[in-house]
């Protein structure tokens, strides 16, 4: 799904993709972004803001059994999905409204590098932004455990 927002003119000289979760430091990463690399010397900037949802999880049981859910509780785990992909990017909206930008929002549903990578490659990105999580050198070795 992409959207686009507080564009006027069809005319884009450079497009950055900047990848946004529910992280603090993906927002981060926007505002540094849209402050010191985007808007500088190019006022028509296409920022494209990319949301990876994380697809829908089957759970199986030890015995290799799949559990499969109600459609209850399927619809209300996409309806949560859907809130929480609004909410992430009702926050890079508004960073970007305080810099009266051209920007639109692509939504994709998978793994997040493997969205981000297919994305930047189709939308023939020029640059591609994302945020740290600050794993120092302690924390990295640990993070996929």
């Amino acid at each position: 799904m992409a959207e686009v927002e507080g564009c006027k003119s069809e005319q884009k000289q450079r497009r950055a993709v900047v990848a946004v979760d529910e992280s603090e430091e993906s927002m981060y990463a926007l505002s540094w972004a849209l402050q010191y690399l985007l808007l500088q010397d190019f006022k028509e900037d296409r920022v494209i803001l990319l949301h990876a949802q994380s697809p829908p999880r089957v759970y199986a049981a030890v015995d290799g059994t799949a559990y499969v859910f109600s459609s209850d509780i399927m619809e209300s785990l996409e309806k949560q999905q859907r809130d929480n992909t609004e909410s992430i990017l009702e926050k890079a909206r508004a960073i970007c409204g305080e810099k009266n930008i051209c920007f639109e929002t692509v939504v994709e549903t998978g793994d997040a590098r493997d969205v981000i990578c297919e994305q930047v490659e189709k939308l023939q990105a020029d640059i591609l932004v994302i945020g740290s999580h600050g794993y120092g050198t302690l924390k990295r070795p640990w993070a996929f455990v």
